[in-house]
């Protein structure tokens, strides 16, 4: 009886590492377990301040995140799935720097847990996207996404999804393709538009309306500086955008783009 008592406590104390990462970079899929990663030869503890999803100071064992992108270029595109329906389309060169601002690969040991994200919530493993010196890339929220359960190279939004272009007709540097860049990093992760998109997240931001049909510009910039501000409720899932993230001149943009897409519905 003893020896099974010993063997039962041992078994509890054993970590677990079923979670698993994909990997799918366009030559195979790898799957990357956490057993794995934490130890793979270029590991290491990192701090991050003021993290984005805990809103504290943290630290994480984690691996650069260029070190797991064989194979991927500077002009790729991929798109970070996580468990929850979140998918953030990324941009391959910020993910490959390792000057400035610098992507990890966060994972989160069984033995030593992260905490949870708030009451009643789970945290952000197994596996978190992070950034040391994100000032520095100017890298928005929506680029740190986590619970990260699978990381695909994949074509350009705009080729996967013609849906969210504007007016073809418009200069490359007319401010609503600007708008639409932005569109892209901020706002893609969590919504669609005009049913397209991967997200699962939040809603439709043009069918059946577009918010500039029902709110003033104003109110809409407010809405999307701080929901809370407007619409109070206690399951918001939706962050705040701070002018370090989303600028007065690029907010503009940004609602420039919604008000052109409201003229370009398309039933999905």
């Amino acid at each position: 009886m003893k020896a099974l008592l010993l063997l039962g406590a041992l078994l509890l104390s054993t970590p677990s590492y079923a979670a698993q990462l994909v990997l799918d970079l366009g030559t195979g899929s790898r799957i990357w377990k956490t057993e794995e990663l934490l130890k793979h030869p270029q590991v290491q503890t990192i701090q991050i301040t003021d993290d984005v999803s805990y809103k504290r100071d943290m630290s994480y064992r984690a691996v650069p995140l260029a070190a797991l992108l064989t194979g991927i270029k500077a002009d790729d595109h991929l798109q970070a799935v996580a468990l929850d329906g979140f998918a953030a389309e990324l941009a391959a060169a910020p993910l490959l720097d390792t000057v400035g601002a610098q992507a990890w690969l966060a994972i989160e040991d069984p033995a030593n847990p992260w905490p949870a994200l708030a009451e009643g919530k789970p945290g952000a493993g197994p596996f978190y996207l992070v950034w040391t010196h994100p000032q520095a890339g100017h890298i928005s929220p929506e680029q740190w996404p986590f619970q990260v359960a699978s990381i695909k190279r994949l074509a350009a939004v705009g080729v996967r999804f013609p849906a969210l272009l504007p007016d073809p007709a418009l200069a490359a540097n007319d401010p609503v393709n600007l708008g639409y860049a932005l569109f892209q990093k901020n706002c893609l992760a969590c919504h669609r538009l005009n049913g397209a998109g991967d997200a699962q997240f939040g809603p439709d931001l043009n069918i059946p309306f577009n918010p500039t049909e029902y709110f003033g510009a104003e109110f809409l910039k407010r809405y999307i500086r701080d929901p809370q501000s407007l619409r109070q409720w206690p399951q918001a899932k939706m962050p705040g955008f701070s002018t370090a993230v989303l600028s007065d001149e690029e907010l503009t943009l940004l609602v420039g783009y919604l008000k052109h897409m409201a003229g370009r519905k398309q039933t999905p």
